[in-house]
């Protein structure tokens, strides 16, 4: 796109914010693999500092394995467990863990050093402190959710998973913008149209479907109505209607049945929105950015299917969770434009006229 932007820009700051942006990509990543591998609640302990370290001899780890057969996740589902299967599982919730810690220390350092060389512009300095918080937030949500796993479940409860997961997506977000913001520097005008509230209802479009998509995998229904337009030869779930609201964040039929219907909603807004751009011919090439996310959308959704008739495995699970993040940055990045390029009209002749 052709740079109409002047102000302070930093690159090193922009640099920087998307080399965090790409650690958080990595552990949404993670954490999908974790969900789906049941690793989550291996580690029954929260301790922010000295749980950086694994377990270091024989002890350690039979200890580690002992308070994991405490909880009802080990009576009930793993019950006769290897210790070689316990770090397994252990392992992956670790490493989740060791990244949070990893992005943490890459956001704070390098945000203290730039800060005293006075390489962030004024303006994006609130924001960095504010998506510092939002991290330091995110480790609180993380163990909020793991408890609910170790006294009466065999599992997180699905709502705390869903919670965990969009903070990460938001932080994903605003690590994006404001890397997009600190190259680009501060805009010198604005030119608020229809098409600035396209582009916002639809990421905040693609920001829902993932929180159904968090829904369907904290309840597990990927794993049930693996048939497909249909599920189980009928439209509707047959859904637990008389857990009242309850079901829409539990009930494996229902959650499944919002994502499908998400899914399709996003894929008709979204190829609308690429038609139209393409038939108005916007200018600074948003129309390209509006083909990317509309061909996002797509691959997501033809992904989502065949993980689903496949009854999720592994590899095609954590493959989907990426895709959604990749989704989410790329109707981050087609706002940001939106907002950013002062869309335009042409009409056939000389003449224009803005949005």
């Amino acid at each position: 796109m052709k740079r109409l932007f002047g102000g302070d820009e930093s690159r090193a700051t922009a640099i920087w914010l998307w080399a965090v942006a790409a650690l958080v990509f990595a552990m949404v990543v993670v954490g999908g693999v974790t969900r789906l591998t049941g690793s989550g609640l291996s580690i029954t302990e929260w301790k922010p500092i000295m749980g950086a370290l694994p377990p270091m001899n024989a002890a350690d780890w039979a200890e580690a394995f002992e308070k994991y057969k405490a909880i009802p996740q080990y009576e009930q589902v793993n019950a006769g467990m290897t210790l070689g299967e316990f770090k397994g599982i252990f392992w992956w919730e670790w490493a989740h863990r060791f990244l949070g810690r990893l992005i943490g220390l890459a956001f704070a350092l390098p945000f203290a050093i730039l800060l005293l060389m006075r390489r962030i512009p004024r303006r994006l300095i609130g924001r960095c402190v504010a998506l510092l918080a939002l991290g330091g937030l995110q480790g609180l949500i993380g163990w909020w959710m793991v408890s609910s796993g170790l006294s009466e479940r065999v599992d997180v409860a699905p709502e705390r998973l869903t919670v965990h997961l969009g903070l990460a997506l938001l932080i994903f977000g605003g690590l994006i913008w404001t890397g997009l913001e600190a190259w680009n520097g501060e805009e010198t005008s604005r030119s608020p149209s229809g098409w600035s509230w396209g582009a916002g209802l639809l990421l905040a479009a693609v920001f829902a479907q993932c929180l159904l998509g968090g829904l369907v995998g904290g309840a597990k229904a990927g794993f049930v109505y693996t048939d497909w337009p249909l599920m189980n030869g009928a439209f509707f779930p047959p859904a637990e209607w008389g857990a009242g609201a309850l079901a829409f964040l539990h009930d494996q039929a229902l959650v499944q049945f919002n994502h499908r219907i998400g899914a399709y909603v996003l894929l008709l807004a979204g190829t609308a929105y690429a038609v139209q751009a393409w038939r108005w011919r916007l200018a600074e090439g948003l129309g390209a950015s509006a083909f990317i996310l509309a061909a996002a959308l797509w691959l997501q959704a033809i992904l989502g299917v065949v993980t689903l008739m496949h009854a999720v495995p592994l590899w095609l699970g954590a493959l989907h969770q990426a895709g959604a993040a990749l989704v989410l940055a790329a109707a981050t990045v087609n706002l940001w434009l939106v907002r950013r390029s002062q869309p335009r009209l042409f009409i056939s002749g000389p003449r224009s006229r803005g949005l």
